[in-house]
């Protein structure tokens, strides 16, 4: 790809990425995804230099392999490919166009991956911004939680150009089981926003289930593994069943974040005409349970506002 015009005039001795696969990987954002996402590059034999805005999440991951930078225009100099994972929407404009961000400093031709969830719409903006600029954009959020990033068995929704997409394909299969172009810019976060759509539903239905098998005495341990082994199955019930029975819920995606999903997904489906009924009450309950105070709590604490409604005491049973 050639750069744009106003790329020249910003920074005209800037070097060029490499066009090929990347090897040298700047990856900001280190947080309960980020992290082990970068290690697991580092593993795999990547050059991989983080940031993270607090800096100890850097130093662990120079424990894994990796190495730490103390800015994002550190982190990006001199890398074939910067991944970002950051929270929200305006934490990814700030990150891609603030003047120590990633178009005002990487080389151009680079490949920039935003894996973060974020509005569609910001997502088509910031690509069509970083190709005026020269770079290689796609928009590639992930599912699989805290469990799916360390394990390296993410769903990744890509959006962006083909030839992008094949030249970052080594780096996808490297964090995830299920890398999928599923159309042009801002197509991956119309998916992402569509999944949390499932995940909060089905966790809400999961939470339901569950005290409804607790309020008639069921074995709830052997009464989930019969359901998940049939049409009811699912990946929420296998990796958040367990912790929901024992009322555990350490952040593996917190409730504060599948808020904002929800957000997303509501704005985007409004704006759309299109009618999510069952999704928009779930985001009604994720959105109380954050208000109440719980909003650091895994997204499986859904169950809470079920027992509250129930009035149960939130004893297993």
């Amino acid at each position: 790809m050639t750069p744009g015009p106003g790329r020249a005039d910003q920074n005209p001795r800037k070097e060029t990425a490499t066009m090929s696969q990347p090897r040298t990987i700047a990856f900001i954002g280190l947080g309960i995804m980020g992290l082990p996402m970068a290690a697991n590059l580092a593993t795999a034999g990547y050059e991989v230099t983080g940031y993270n805005r607090s800096p100890e999440k850097a130093r662990k991951l120079t424990e894994q392999g990796g190495k730490a930078a103390a800015s994002v225009a550190e982190a990006v100099a001199g890398a074939d490919a910067v991944i970002t994972m950051v929270p929200d929407s305006p934490d990814v404009e700030q990150v891609m166009l603030g003047e120590d961000g990633v178009f005002a400093n990487a080389p151009s031709g680079a490949l920039v991956i935003d894996m973060s969830t974020i509005r569609p719409d910001v997502a088509r903006t910031v690509a069509a911004e970083g190709l005026a600029r020269g770079f290689r954009v796609l928009d590639a959020p992930v599912s699989g939680g805290e469990a799916g990033a360390i394990e390296a068995k993410l769903s990744i929704m890509v959006g962006g150009a083909q030839e992008d997409f094949d030249a970052a394909r080594p780096v996808f299969d490297v964090l995830g089981t299920t890398p999928v172009l599923v159309g042009p810019a801002g197509a991956g976060q119309t998916v992402k926003a569509a999944n949390q759509l499932i995940v909060a539903g089905n966790i809400q239905l999961v939470a339901e289930a569950l005290v409804f098998l607790e309020a008639h005495g069921v074995d709830t341990e052997q009464g989930l593994k019969v359901l998940n082994g049939g049409l009811a199955g699912s990946t929420v019930m296998t990796r958040k069943g367990e912790g929901m029975r024992n009322r555990e819920f350490a952040p593996g995606f917190r409730i504060e974040l599948h808020d904002k999903d929800m957000k997303i997904v509501t704005t985007a489906a409004r704006e759309a005409g299109v009618s999510i009924p069952l999704g928009a009450l779930v985001a009604q309950f994720v959105g109380a349970l954050k208000a109440q105070g719980h909003g650091g709590l895994d997204h499986s604490a859904l169950l809470k506002l079920v027992e509250q409604l129930s009035g149960e005491q939130g004893e297993q049973k």
